[in-house]
């Protein structure tokens, strides 16, 4: 078995094939190498450039007939980025995205698994998202991707396409054998702040401590970029059980959402706990007042992603935490290398 895994030089992408590959499935690897590492693709398969590229995707396919499914995880994704440039966030995660759907179609590849988000929900009064939750997406990002799942949906129903939207929030931790992880050397969620503040020896601020949650802080549905790469393999060799090429009666489209996510979510105060258990007393935490745009935060109920994936997180907060930091000093010595 092959899959095709678009941004698969990334963060999540490359995570992925290495999930793949742990399973005996052959990961195909399409990168532009923007934001993607040439070195997470070290000993796959790899073809450099656009999942626009008409021309390059065909020749992916006459040199692989045998992929069976495409994981589409190539896209841009920093909010602050897409506030500033909206043009260029509609153009690659929308339009870009119709490109390559066009172009699996026509190679005869009806299998899509699409990197999603749950940034799009509006959050029930508990703070939890399901697939029903309202769509009210606040940023270019969440828009984009909005977007691009309501136009594959529209292709799923008129062209073949079997897509499944996997949506999640918050991924942390790296590979646990360090093979990939953040390209970023600056990650600007709370614990890559923590681990700024207390490799700097700066206490850590808990911006805003007057929330309606649990304890006051904002809360974050934090889960293991490995239990993420997980939940896609799942979904591959699940993929006809759960849109099978048949569609049953009723059903108006061969389009599945599901959420992946922890069931409850973990707060600041939580991840500044769970920080300190791993590194001691060397780190420090002190409130501050909310800044401006911060917001309460969500967390996602998974129980879809059980019945149809079979699929829990492993992985506990101080797991990626734990992973986060060896990562954090082996990115320093690839730097260096």
């Amino acid at each position: 078995m092959k899959v095709l895994i678009t941004g698969g030089a990334g963060f999540i992408g490359s995570t992925i094939a290495s999930a793949f590959a742990e399973r005996g499935v052959t990961p195909i690897v399409l990168d532009n190498l923007i934001t993607g590492r040439q070195e997470f693709i070290d000993g796959k398969v790899f073809y450099q450039g656009d999942i626009g590229d008409g021309e390059l995707v065909d020749q992916i396919f006459r040199d692989h007939p045998d992929i069976t499914v495409t994981v589409h995880c190539a896209a841009l994704i920093v909010v602050p980025d897409s506030m500033t440039d909206p043009i260029r966030y509609y153009r690659v995660n929308v339009t870009k995205t119709l490109d390559l759907a066009g172009h699996l179609v026509r190679n005869g590849c009806d299998r899509m698994i699409f990197a999603s988000t749950a940034g799009m929900y509006l959050p029930e009064a508990d703070l939890s998202v399901t697939e029903e939750s309202e769509l009210a997406p606040q940023n270019p990002y969440t828009r984009s991707k909005m977007m691009a799942e309501l136009m594959l949906a529209d292709l799923a129903a008129a062209n073949g396409l079997r897509v499944i939207s996997l949506r999640y929030l918050n991924p942390i931790g790296a590979d646990p054998q360090l093979r990939t992880g953040l390209q970023n050397k600056k990650p600007t969620h709370a614990l890559g702040k923590m681990i700024e503040s207390y490799e700097l020896g700066v206490p850590f601020k808990i911006t805003g401590v007057e929330w309606d949650t649990r304890d006051g802080t904002a809360i974050r549905d934090y889960i293991h970029v490995w239990d993420i790469a997980r939940a896609f393999y799942e979904a591959a060799s699940r993929f006809d059980a759960i849109l099978p090429p048949v569609q049953p009666a009723g059903r108006q489209r061969p389009y599945e959402v599901i959420n992946l996510g922890t069931g409850d979510g973990t707060t600041v105060r939580e991840l500044v706990t769970a920080f300190q258990e791993v590194v001691g007393d060397g780190f420090r935490a002190e409130e501050a007042p909310a800044r401006p745009g911060d917001v309460v935060g969500a967390f996602v109920n998974p129980v879809k992603a059980w019945e149809l994936l079979h699929w829990k997180p492993e992985y506990t907060i101080g797991d990626a935490i734990r992973h986060s930091l060896q990562w954090a000093e082996r990115r320093r010595e690839l730097d260096v290398a």
